[in-house]
């Protein structure tokens, strides 16, 4: 029996019905190598194979898991800039009934959430006009932990990182184990963080200025906020070479939609930057 090839927009006429869910916002597909996982995109309208792949932008979701809506908050910015949006959905209870954040730590036994992302980027890509080589990564609280370690295991994949109030954070540190710090990360991941690379990747920092608060769960393994995790993470980093862009939003607490307008205000710059004639 012939194995199905995935339809793409331009297999399709334009007024096909189809074409309304493979362009703008998609519908959730299951990662055919993990259906445990799965993945929708933003791909504007008219999106064709034609000139070069398109940029991709990858949004990574927060505990609750409201992947639509992040998603959605990139719409606009996609159809402006003729990008491609993908939010990965990492479900809870995959590790175990009580498990939220297995995703955000990358050591889950059988639950590599960084490869599984990368997975999701090649599988898109045999249905949409997409890079893979290189993509912009943000992530806010829950998503802002996965994104900043998916930084110390793959910095050569991104084009730049916008990190949002994580709630812990992971230190460049080789006397602390991970995920406190990377004293193991070569025995864990088979590499230690390349600071080198990293240093080379355009990096954005956003925080609320009033998410300050110091939730109980969280004070008992990292003391401190969000706030104060976010500055010691940027001093970290910068200690080690590490340049970062850092937001703070007037009078926004907790909140990944309060952050959006800077995070888009450093993607466009990014956007800006790469379309500007280099010259030699």
């Amino acid at each position: 029996m012939p194995t199905e090839r995935p339809l793409s927009p331009w297999h399709l006429p334009p007024d096909h019905p189809a074409q309304l869910f493979l362009t703008g916002p998609t519908p959730l597909f299951a990662l055919s190598g993990d259906p445990r996982v799965s993945y929708c995109l933003y791909v504007p309208r008219g999106h064709s194979n034609t000139g070069e792949p398109r940029t991709l932008v990858v949004a990574v979701h927060g505990t609750r898991r409201d992947v639509g809506q992040v998603r959605d908050h990139f719409a606009d910015f996609a159809e402006e800039h003729d990008c491609v949006v993908l939010a990965p959905l990492f479900p809870a209870g995959v590790t175990g009934p009580n498990d939220l954040d297995s995703y955000k730590f990358l050591t889950a036994p059988g639950f590599r959430a960084d490869l599984l992302l990368l997975d999701m980027i090649e599988e898109a890509a045999d249905r949409w006009h997409i890079r893979t080589d290189r993509f912009h990564l943000h992530g806010f609280s829950g998503g802002g932990q996965f994104a900043h370690r998916f930084f110390y295991l793959h910095p050569h994949r991104l084009a730049s990182l916008s990190v949002g109030a994580p709630g812990r954070t992971t230190l460049l540190d080789t006397r602390t184990r991970w995920w406190r710090g990377t004293a193991d990360n070569a025995e864990l991941f088979g590499t230690a963080p390349d600071t080198t690379a990293m240093a080379d990747v355009p990096v954005q920092l956003v925080v609320g200025e009033d998410d300050t608060h110091i939730e109980v769960w969280e004070g008992a393994e990292q003391p401190g906020s969000r706030m104060d995790r976010t500055s010691e993470l940027r001093q970290n980093w910068d200690r080690h070479g590490i340049t970062t862009r850092l937001d703070i939003v007037s009078g926004a607490g907790h909140s990944g939609l309060a952050v959006i307008p800077a995070v888009l205000s450093f993607l466009t710059d990014r956007f800006a930057e790469s379309a500007a004639p280099r010259h030699t």
